[in-house]
């Protein structure tokens, strides 16, 4: 079948960034769901999409390209060819880029150790690990205060923003207190009220990420090279 294909994971946080995209920039995409819980993007034939063998992969046409912020600066630049959400000017671009790897090196990084693998993997949240992230969020919130800007990359909404609240999902997600981060909190609150659509999105995703950390999945099956599994009460 011709078309995009997106093959996701319903609460991933980069499937989440890629999925606003797509709606940001008003495309239609074939979704499919991939079995975390299952293994099935560890099996051979999901290798052959992605030699990774992680979520999300996009599929254009036979095209396939793997991790989020490749697929989303892919998708602007084909598709959205001097959209807002990836400027061209080159230090505007640069910023949006310099946040997206903030993002992914940084930020969901921290994020994801401490707040998102502690519910499907046997790791445990240390002060070390929370120290971390704050030391993150710290990052993020004085990059907000000095730009004095609405949106994480200037006073457009970019794909930044898309990857970043993709990750502070996650924190809404366990209840975590965003309150000492005031220009955090203001900056996530003020992207819910500005892209409703987007958030419809997103929402889903931190809901069912809220599920699973208040009832944990038995992922017993699964066997990942990488991650221990945490055993199953």
């Amino acid at each position: 079948m011709a078309g995009l294909k997106l093959y996701s994971v319903s609460d991933s946080p980069p499937s989440t960034a890629v999925k606003m995209a797509l709606e940001a920039l008003a495309l239609e995409y074939t979704n499919v769901e991939v079995d975390f819980a299952a293994g099935e993007h560890l099996s051979d034939d999901f290798s052959k999409k992605n030699p990774q063998r992680e979520i999300p992969c996009l599929d254009d046409n036979g095209f396939f390209l793997s991790e989020s912020v490749a697929i989303l600066q892919y998708l602007a630049d084909k598709y959205g060819p001097g959209h807002s959400l990836y400027p061209r000017d080159p230090q505007q671009r640069a910023l949006v880029n310099h946040r997206l790897a903030f993002n992914i090196s940084t930020y969901y990084a921290r994020i994801a150790e401490y707040a998102v693998a502690p519910i499907f993997f046997d790791y445990k949240r240390t002060p070390e690990g929370l120290n971390k992230l704050k030391i993150a969020l710290n990052v993020l919130n004085t990059i907000l205060e000095r730009q004095g800007t609405k949106f994480a990359a200037g006073e457009h909404m970019t794909l930044a923003d898309l990857s970043l609240v993709a990750a502070t999902m996650c924190l809404e997600a366990v209840e975590f207190d965003l309150t000492p981060w005031a220009r955090v909190q203001r900056w996530y609150a003020d992207f819910k009220q500005a892209a409703p659509r987007l958030w419809a999105v997103a929402e889903p995703a931190m809901l069912e990420l809220r599920a699973f950390s208040n009832s944990p999945p038995d992922l017993s099956a699964l066997r990942h090279p990488y991650h221990p599994v945490r055993a199953s009460k």
